[in-house]
């Protein structure tokens, strides 16, 4: 079963969400080394798969739910001979897990609330669903699975929710953590689970699985995966329009500094508009995109560095301020040139 309301697929685009998705790209060590540990009969109860944003995390964590509910003994022949974690799409678990309609797994991510719109937390009354969940009865082979999509969005009430859950885990618990910024899960959690972390993909990666994504030609898909940054969902949410036209504009006027071309920037604030939340994400990808290009092959004297760290910091914390409280995006523009042509100087 799912916690979940219908929702945007992942990253807003009109990719497949991952319970829906059955093939996996880039990631095979990993999932071999899921699929070694579930042969070895001693699973641990509690897996967090970190990386960056889109590259598959709750992919694998679906994929390896499937495989474990299809083959709930680890030591069968079926496990034994088994190459990867990959079911048949039309296996009855997995037709079950695209309908969110599995007893045994349980999924926690952001609901909708009473205006409607995603709330921006998984709240602490979703978390204590577990509960009554894994004191339930499981169907055949005993599994209980819960898949935490993602756990960066947990308020601290479900954290310690969570924490409770993860120091008293139930005999054939599975939980299934997906997190994109492991280093800022708290030492706690962390160390009650097996930790994951997924590489972002190669460009090839990135067409391949966007490809199979929207059913384009991998050739429509090039230019956006060299763009993407090793995440799939990047590259969906750059063929969105007019985004990989966007985001060239914007590396145009980045070539530029530190001289700013303020009716350039007008006229992208005009462009973004106020709530196109797909166009504004590239930008700042771009902005930081760029940034990091310039630490790796910079000036690396300690000054500049220092300027850019600082810009960085300044720019991605104006960014988060105008999502969370719908700010116009706009004065973000003009703050983020700004910063860069100060770090630029000198």
């Amino acid at each position: 079963m799912s916690d979940v309301e219908d929702r945007d697929s992942d990253a807003g685009t009109d990719a497949p969400h991952p319970r829906q998705t059955t093939e996996l790209f880039g990631h095979a060590e990993a999932e071999s080394a899921i699929l070694e540990t579930y042969r070895g009969g001693r699973v641990p109860h509690a897996w967090l798969i970190g990386g960056v944003s889109g590259i598959g995390k709750a992919t694998l964590a679906y994929r390896f739910a499937r495989f474990v509910l299809a083959h709930p003994d680890p030591a069968a022949e079926t496990v034994e001979k088994a190459r990867s974690l990959a079911i048949d799409p039309g296996h009855p678990i997995a037709r079950r897990i695209a309908a969110q309609g599995h007893p045994d797994l349980l999924v926690l991510e952001r609901t909708a609330g009473d205006t409607g719109k995603l709330r921006s937390v998984i709240t602490v009354d979703q978390v204590r669903k577990t509960v009554p969940f894994f004191g339930s009865t499981a169907g055949e082979g005993g599994w209980r699975i819960v898949i935490v999509d993602a756990i960066d969005e947990l308020n601290a009430e479900g954290e310690n929710a969570l924490l409770k859950l993860l120091e008293e885990p139930p005999a054939k618990a599975l939980l299934l953590l997906v997190t994109h910024t492991p280093g800022r899960v708290r030492a706690t959690l962390r160390s009650r689970c097996r930790r994951l972390s997924l590489r972002p993909l190669g460009a090839d990666d990135v067409a391949r699985a966007a490809a199979t994504a929207l059913g384009a030609s991998e050739s429509e898909l090039r230019v956006a995966a060299q763009a993407a940054d090793g995440s799939v969902a990047r590259a969906i949410a750059l063929l969105d329009g007019d985004a990989l036209k966007f985001r060239e504009r914007v590396a145009a006027l980045l070539e530029r500094l530190p001289e700013i071309d303020a009716r350039a920037l007008h006229a992208l604030g005009d462009a973004m508009g106020f709530a196109d939340q797909n166009a504004f994400e590239g930008f700042i990808g771009t902005l930081n995109d760029w940034m990091s290009m310039r630490l790796r092959i910079g000036p690396q004297d300690a000054a500049h560095l220092a300027r850019l760290a600082e810009a960085w910091q300044k720019i991605n914390r104006a960014a988060a301020d105008a999502e969370a409280f719908n700010l116009e995006r706009r004065p973000v523009i003009f703050e983020a040139f700004g910063a860069l042509a100060e770090a630029s100087r000198g």
